[in-house]
């Protein structure tokens, strides 16, 4: 099946190529605009099909597309590929403006396209597996090392992942919404504090992007038992006593970090044709835009 790679960035070189280039029945198309780069990772993946052009590729017949462009280019390419009834996996976010994100959702669903957001947690099978344990209080708590920065490009660029993981682990009912932070007087994020409740739940989604160091960890507890997960992959077990849980030191990194199985359900999606629908990550952007308002300094 011949497949897009569009824009060779870390995040194209570090988590998905590995993935894609090792999955059977995939003749992977690479394109970007520095053509020495091209060329390069190209060779390296073994990959004889190379554009720097959109259309071209485009035009080369392909059937699905991941698009790692910056975040600024995704509303152009993404709409130009759905318009070529090519299916779409994008990094998140779709946009850093909801608008955008709203009408790449709708013009996927009126064409019949899928339209898939890179949410490798909800595939990361140590995040997956907490769905099956008590998650009355759920703390989600992603730090950063000398990162503050802009709060819609943290927010939208980082945080989002913690929001859309919170939304995963949450109940249905878990509609009411807090925000808590800190920015500067000169707009620098520093830290951020999401809360969902429903009526037997309480989640936290805290980003810390001034601490002694960078790390994620996710707890979960309830009906006495405790549950962490370090780094999406180092599980401990509370019940009455710490079990640390051994992973498979063989493990990949992109199976452990969620890569494989989106990359996997998508693919599957696209060969048997069954339209991928981003409403509930687009769910996960329009929360992101709640918080964002919610840390706007009073005018």
């Amino acid at each position: 099946m011949p497949v897009g790679v569009i824009g060779l960035g870390n995040i194209a070189q570090k988590a998905y190529l590995p993935v894609l280039g090792a999955l059977p029945g995939l003749e992977l198309r690479l394109m970007t605009r520095d053509r020495a780069k091209l060329d390069r990772i190209a060779d390296a993946y073994r990959v004889g099909r190379r554009f720097c052009d959109l259309d071209e590729l485009v035009q080369s017949g392909i059937r699905a597309a991941f698009v790692h462009a910056p975040t600024e280019h995704h509303y152009a390419i993404v709409m130009r590929l759905l318009e070529a009834g090519v299916d779409v996996l994008v990094d998140k976010p779709l946009s850093y403006d909801l608008a955008e994100g709203r009408r790449m959702v709708e013009t996927a669903r009126e064409l019949g396209r899928s339209l898939m957001v890179g949410f490798n947690r909800r595939f990361a099978p140590a995040y997956v597996a907490a769905l099956e344990h008590p998650r009355d209080l759920t703390v989600l708590q992603k730090d950063r090392h000398g990162g503050t920065g802009d709060v819609r490009t943290i927010v939208f660029d980082d945080f989002i992942h913690l929001v859309d993981t919170l939304r995963m682990l949450a109940p249905a009912d878990a509609g009411r919404v807090s925000v808590r932070g800190r920015v500067d007087d000169a707009g620098n994020l520093h830290h951020v504090v999401l809360q969902l409740c429903g009526e037997d739940f309480t989640g936290l989604a805290v980003m810390n992007r001034a601490s002694g160091s960078g790390g994620e960890v996710l707890q979960t507890a309830g009906e006495n038992r405790r549950r962490d997960v370090v780094n999406l992959s180092d599980v401990t077990e509370h019940d009455g006593a710490p079990r640390l849980l051994r992973s498979d030191d063989w493990e990949s990194v992109g199976r452990r970090r969620g890569i494989d199985g989106m990359c996997r359900h998508f693919l599957d999606a696209v060969r048997e044709g069954r339209q991928i629908d981003a409403q509930d990550a687009l769910a996960t952007h329009e929360l992101c835009e709640q918080v964002i308002t919610a840390l706007a300094p009073t005018p």
